[in-house]
């Protein structure tokens, strides 16, 4: 979860395969370019570096903070703001639940890789990450998760269950489930989404259990530095800065800072 390398402002309205009903048919909707929004409003959750990136691109547009994503939209909704930036894949997932009222326009502020994070001296761990997401791409399981997990409609479905031996000892995953789909608490009130379904898989691989270790985001990379986790994973941007500290996985998801408004 992180902002930075950003796009050029494309300059044509976009085409989108967004379906709104009207008198009981579905018709094809025009979404209008980002830069549409120039000088209007964005909602930003605080604490983030959103409004930074829409300013560096849109120096007119104006902001209102909140305090999570989900108030953000909920304004969005209401027609408090025009727009929300924000991580691509979370926005995706507040659309998707939206029954059709937000969408997630396609072009992006930023474009961004996500992958795990291990210790700088655990090339092993990485070279085991690495060779689970090939495998899983290979065989189409990367492909089910990203259906399961980024549903074009409703919400994430259910993990399936991934039998754990622990023959080989215990893997702990340092987590921010405050992330959905990546990670979150679900109705039952586990820890799931897409993050902890590829660490139960690479949990499985090693031959160990999955112990997920539930903290905020800035503690990730600390605790992970200091042994109190063995990876950590919460839709955490691979950039140079975390690079220098930290040993990353292959990236498992090309995303970004998105913008969310309502359908025309």
């Amino acid at each position: 979860m992180n902002f930075r390398t950003y796009l050029n402002p494309i300059r044509v309205v976009l085409a989108a395969a967004s379906f709104i009903a009207v008198s009981g048919q579905a018709v094809a909707a025009e979404l209008p370019s980002l830069s549409t929004f120039a000088e209007k409003t964005f909602a930003v959750p605080e604490g983030t570096i959103a409004d930074k990136l829409v300013s560096s691109r849109f120096p007119q547009a104006k902001f209102e903070y909140y305090r999570s994503v989900s108030d953000a939209a909920a304004a969005l909704g209401a027609g408090k703001v025009d727009v929300v930036a924000y991580d691509e894949p979370i926005l995706k997932n507040i659309a998707a639940k939206s029954a059709g009222e937000l969408v997630v326009l396609p072009e992006m502020l930023t474009v961004d890789e996500y992958g795990f994070g291990v210790r700088p001296g655990d090339a092993a761990l990485k070279q085991s990450i690495d060779t689970v997401l090939a495998a899983l791409r290979k065989d189409g399981v990367y492909a089910a998760m990203r259906k399961r997990w980024l549903p074009d409609s409703g919400a994430p479905a259910v993990m399936p269950e991934i039998p754990l031996t622990g023959k080989n000892g215990v893997l702990r995953l340092g987590t921010a489930a405050v992330t959905e789909p990546f990670s979150f608490v679900d109705a039952r009130q586990q820890v799931t989404g897409f993050d902890i379904e590829l660490a139960h898989r690479i949990a499985q691989q090693q031959g160990k259990t999955l112990e997920i270790v539930n903290m905020g985001f800035g503690e990730l990379i600390p605790a992970l530095l200091a042994g109190k986790v063995d990876l950590i994973g919460a839709c955490i941007t691979i950039s140079p800065e975390r690079s220098e500290k930290i040993l990353f996985s292959d990236s498992y998801y090309t995303g970004g800072i998105g913008a969310l408004v309502r359908n025309p």
